[in-house]
């Protein structure tokens, strides 16, 4: 019998609010078999590979071994949303710079099957502290074109480092 793709999950149709971006990773969240066959762990770096691209949304599948984790970044302008399907993140929020009055990050563990949706001027970095292996689904709208990397300052502010395209 010859094998069949798993559809794509029911997911809102090009969203673009945190909220929709939330309820789209959610969907793909609960569609295992959609993405637990995709799940690679590398090092040095993180794996990820896309589960799928809309007219101006994407979706996702990154893996995190312990100690692996992002540089402070924004989403260029995009909203979003990730969700931990295995394992356990922390997430780390700024003030945005030259926006917002520096302020000490904010500190978030997220475990399955904790979402966490933002808005365009969301700053952050996430790593995996824990022992086991980590494995998330992300949703952006528009689809990420850049992103920014920022470093923290004795004094609690971001400086901006630099801002890359992003590729498949």
């Amino acid at each position: 019998m010859p094998t069949v793709a798993p559809t794509p999950p029911a997911v809102v149709e090009n969203p673009r609010t945190p909220h929709e971006l939330a309820a789209t990773v959610r969907a793909f969240a609960a569609r295992r078999e959609l993405w637990e066959p995709l799940v690679r762990f590398t090092r040095p770096e993180r794996w990820y590979q896309r589960l799928a691209v809309g007219a101006d949304h994407e979706v996702w599948l990154l893996t995190w071994l312990p100690g692996q984790g992002t540089e402070i970044h924004d989403h260029g302008g995009a909203s979003g949303a990730f969700g931990v399907v295995r394992g356990e993140l922390t997430e780390r929020t700024f003030a945005l710079p030259a926006v917002d009055a520096p302020r000490p990050p904010r500190l978030r563990s997220l475990t399955p099957p904790a979402v966490r949706a933002f808005g365009p001027r969301h700053v952050h970095q996430v790593t995996n502290p824990g022992p086991e292996p980590a494995v998330s689904i992300h949703a952006y709208a528009p689809a990420l074109a850049t992103m920014s990397y920022y470093t923290e300052t004795d004094e609690g502010a971001l400086q901006l480092e630099r801002t890359d395209g992003v590729d498949d």
